[in-house]
């Protein structure tokens, strides 16, 4: 009999999302009137941009043609594209058009990337409460140990409350691999180019790697808060970026983004020699991705364009306004309120002796709006909630209208 990856086992039976729509689909079953609003999880609900949706026309009509058709293309991403990208994000960071991998999602690249790290050989260090994907992913590589009350042993969780702002303290030690994510899901918090800085000497210090998800860096709105972690100096030495169309350009369900891996990031081989992750990235990608869709490519090679930076901005601000409306309507129902001001997430504090599962049943059964108890987020999640502003600004007046008549605090 085959035998499988035991490490699956060590996860929770369900993953948080999946479990949000399975209570969401109990209720609406027995609520079958209900109109549900979903402010939970972190999905677009706006159409593309017009100029990229005919990009992918103009795409799709090339394929059609044997004189225009392509097949596979660079696993990479096509030339075009990764030039793009360096042009527009990353002019004064000297990222080379090389060191960009296009991809279907920075969730995948997140997840992947520990395969050119040793299993059960890096000491680990993610924020608390954290995006599910960093933990989960490195559970299922062998890197933990149980979970006891919550936390996985082999892990180092950096608590973020509000005592620091929702950005933690360095590890008392030394560590490996360092999960940053800024502006931060699931509490909306950013991190100046000061915190940058120092999460950049500590790298440099402990030779560590910090693997930083930039997926909601259109959201910034203080231009004194960095896009990117190679605004520091010294990052590129020690930092691997992932960047994602999703929540900008609305790609959710498109999928395209990239991951930056300059090649001057090193690891440490068994023999005791550096090694470029560059190198063994690419050689992963060769391997085991076959590249992201022509068509999907030039959609986002579109978004760089003067008229689609133009509708992206439009949509970014649609969701910043929906956040803006949420933060003020629950700042005055009485909620302890964070983020929303750079992301397009709330992150609140739930009334005195109420769970974060059982505030996200009272909210449904109360007012048939969805959220995201902070608990599903870790430990230090647990006594709040976020709420998303992905949707319409109809139905995010419309949840905010309700939990002001519905909800009492």
């Amino acid at each position: 009999m085959a035998r499988i990856n035991d490490a699956f086992l060590k996860l929770k039976a369900g993953y948080l999302f999946p479990e949000i729509a399975r209570r969401v689909a109990a209720f609406a079953a027995a609520e079958p009137s209900a109109q549900i609003i979903r402010l939970g999880i972190g999905d677009v609900t706006e159409p593309l941009p017009p100029v990229i949706v005919s990009a992918m026309h103009r795409a799709l009509d090339e394929m059609a043609s044997r004189q225009t058709f392509r097949g596979y293309g660079p696993e990479q991403g096509y030339d075009w594209l990764r030039q793009t990208i360096v042009a527009h994000d990353y002019c004064d960071c000297r990222i080379e058009p090389d060191e960009i991998f296009v991809s279907d999602g920075s969730k995948c690249d997140s997840a992947n990337i520990l395969d050119i790290f040793a299993s059960g050989q890096n000491r680990i260090a993610v924020v608390d409460p954290v995006y599910p994907v960093y933990v989960d992913t490195n559970v299922m590589a062998g890197n933990t140990s149980e979970a006891q009350d919550g936390y996985f042993g082999g892990l180092t969780y950096m608590p973020a409350t509000e005592a620091n702002g929702f950005v933690p303290d360095l590890p008392d030690g030394p560590v490996d691999l360092i999960y940053l994510c800024y502006p931060n899901n699931p509490t909306g918090a950013v991190a100046s180019q000061q915190t940058l800085s120092t999460w950049v000497r500590y790298a440099q210090d402990h030779e560590a790697v910090i693997l930083f998800d930039a997926a909601y860096e259109a959201y910034i709105s203080d231009p004194a808060i960095p896009h990117s972690i190679y605004e520091v100096p010294g990052a590129r030495e020690v930092a691997v970026e992932f960047r994602s169309f999703s929540k900008s350009a609305g790609f959710t369900g498109t999928r395209c983004a990239y991951t930056v891996v300059p090649k001057s990031v090193q690891g440490l081989a068994a023999d005791g020699g550096r090694v470029s992750l560059h190198q063994l990235w690419q050689r992963r990608q060769a391997t085991k991705f076959n590249g992201v869709a022509y068509i999907v490519q030039r959609g986002a090679e579109a978004a760089y364009s003067q008229e689609g930076r133009q509708e992206i901005r439009s949509l970014v601000d649609h969701y910043l306004g929906n956040a803006q409306i949420i933060r003020r309507t629950l700042e005055a129902t009485g909620f302890e309120v964070y983020g929303g001001t750079s992301a397009p997430y709330v992150w609140i504090k739930t009334p005195p002796g109420t769970s974060s599962w059982a505030f996200f049943d009272t909210l449904l059964r109360k007012t048939h709006v969805v959220c995201t108890p902070g608990s599903g987020f870790g430990a230090a999640g647990e006594g709040y909630a976020r709420i998303s502003a992905f949707n319409s600004r109809a139905a995010v007046e419309q949840a905010m209208q309700r939990i002001r008549d519905r909800l009492d605090v």
